[in-house]
């Protein structure tokens, strides 16, 4: 399934109610909302997830709930990454059983290691999960360098390395030498919410995992492109890149997006697990501008 991946593909908020627990009841309707809307794919447990703040049980009850809801319509990438290799394996394993068609993994970040040490690390959890891995390069977050050689190094000499997703900026020329270096043994997507998203499709990028909001207009962006209507995908770019802009904010882009959520009548609740930031009074207003504008 790994080498059909492709399209748009919205990581899940986590949804809660004002108490904090697990709201299921919206992150259901919200997994309905994002397939109506057109989505390709879902990604589960990343930064936009609040995946940081998730319990280990609270993993497995979404995942188990959230693959038996989707039932095989699409793909699912779970984010399985973790500090200590042993228990990204684990990790892994587990959310490979309980359905995730690939998994998203950062490199280990508390304690950085080489370009040896990676391919020690991906090498460990593609022999203990057995299904296919996207290395997230996001070293905005992380802190870890991995060049375009590295990252074609490990899609040839590790089984389960198919995919990458490229968040380190600039993104687009990166996007173009992880391609040319790794030809078709890597299959790559972009992230950071879209916001190079028509120049990283042009360079080779075949994919694109946002948050979860603004998705039926993302996927005219990629339905544009994928037809060659370059005029009809930068219009409608335009016109939520102002949103796409403000959420982009450090720190404000979950909470944002869970009102836009809650204005649209999807989930029940904005409520974000601390340490995630919650928007104050005036960027509630600016933020409901945007979407009236919109």
């Amino acid at each position: 399934m790994n080498l059909m991946m492709a399209g748009v593909y919205p990581i899940l908020v986590t949804t809660f109610h004002e108490d904090g627990s697990l709201d299921l009841v919206s992150q259901l309707k919200l997994v309905d909302y994002l397939l109506e809307q057109g989505a390709h794919g879902l990604g589960l447990f990343g930064n936009a997830s609040e995946g940081y703040a998730l319990e280990s049980n609270e993993r497995v009850e979404l995942m188990t709930a959230i693959t038996k809801h989707v039932n095989g319509r699409v793909p699912l990438i779970a984010s399985s990454g973790a500090t200590g290799t042993r228990s990204a394996v684990e990790l892994s394993k587990q959310l490979a059983g309980l359905g995730a068609d690939a998994l998203m993994v950062l490199p280990p970040y508390f304690l950085k290691t080489d370009g040896e040490g990676l391919v020690h690390y991906f090498g460990e959890i593609s022999r203990g999960a057995g299904t296919p891995i996207m290395i997230q390069d996001a070293p905005l977050l992380t802190q870890v360098a991995m060049p375009p050689a590295l990252l074609a190094r490990m899609a040839r000499e590790i089984e389960q390395v198919k995919l990458a997703k490229v968040e380190a900026p600039p993104t687009a020329p990166k996007v173009t030498q992880t391609v040319a270096v790794a030809g078709d043994s890597l299959v790559v997507f972009g992230g950071l919410n879209a916001q190079f998203f028509i120049e990283e499709y042009q360079r080779g990028a075949r994919g694109m995992m946002p948050g979860s909001d603004c998705i039926r207009q993302l996927v005219a962006i990629w339905d544009a492109l994928e037809s060659g209507d370059l005029d009809t995908a930068w219009r409608v770019f335009g016109c939520i890149l102002p949103l796409l802009r403000f959420e982009l904010q450090p720190g404000m882009g979950v909470s944002a997006m869970k009102h836009n959520l809650v204005a649209a009548g999807v989930i029940a609740s904005a409520t974000v697990r601390h340490p995630t930031s919650s928007l104050d009074a005036v960027s509630l207003a600016e933020l409901k501008n945007l979407r009236e504008r919109l």
